[in-house]
């Protein structure tokens, strides 16, 4: 059952009863006399100066000493009905929980960028690192063929012979190193996608927030991922 389906059945009688079960203690402790009031279900009426333990399960009138009507003391819950509301509440403290945190997120990504240029600008140097990572790896990438086309002009000389080991190994170094390279190329690339589609996520929400939407009232959909 939702938790909002849930409220409106539990809510209203469970802070009611959990409200009267409070009063008692409090009543109790109060020096002025009070008298209860209740028919057991059996045709009898009890009363004493305290709640009677025959009528938890139903109301119980609570007189004043000249028999005017104090208040009513609701049934006390059922176990099943206990459990309910308390699931209800740890539901709504999880949403309440849950609900801050968005609004400190929100409120936080605001503080880092108050405007577009601002963002764009971390955008920018985000993506810059990669780039220039990128850029790194390639050049190495460059220079390893160079080195290869060498190897392999060494290579010629041994035509129909065995080739030295070293120089195999050498070769077979530089075939393994390219393709790391290019590996991390790939997975730097990936990376610039991921950061774009962050940035993205976040403009998305960001307009809305400077547009003046409440903070933590933007929807799931717009929720950026932590970084």
């Amino acid at each position: 059952m939702r938790v909002a389906d849930m409220g409106l059945k539990l809510t209203a009688w469970g802070v009611a009863r959990l409200g009267a079960i409070a009063m008692w203690s409090a009543t109790s402790a109060l020096a002025a006399p009070t008298i209860y009031s209740c028919d057991d279900g059996k045709g009898h009426k009890l009363t004493s100066d305290r709640p009677i333990q025959e009528c938890l399960d139903r109301e119980q009138r609570v007189l004043n000493k000249d028999g005017s009507h104090r208040q009513t003391v609701p049934p006390r819950m059922t176990a099943d009905e206990q459990a309910a509301y308390e699931d209800l509440q740890r539901q709504k403290a999880t949403q309440e929980a849950a609900r801050k945190d968005a609004v400190r997120r929100d409120r936080n990504l605001m503080m880092r960028f108050p405007n577009e240029a601002a963002h764009n600008k971390g955008r920018v140097a985000a993506l810059d690192d990669l780039r220039k990572a990128i850029a790194i790896s390639e050049k190495r990438v460059a220079d390893l063929q160079t080195d290869r086309k060498s190897l392999m002009t060494e290579a010629e000389f041994f035509k129909g012979k065995a080739m030295p080991f070293k120089l195999r190994q050498r070769i077979e170094d530089n075939e393994a190193t390219q393709l790391a390279q290019r590996d991390i190329i790939l997975n730097q690339k990936a990376e610039m996608v991921r950061i774009n589609a962050l940035y993205d996520s976040e403009l998305a929400r960001l307009r809305r927030l400077w547009a003046g939407a409440p903070l933590g009232s933007v929807p799931a959909a717009f929720t950026v991922a932590p970084r």
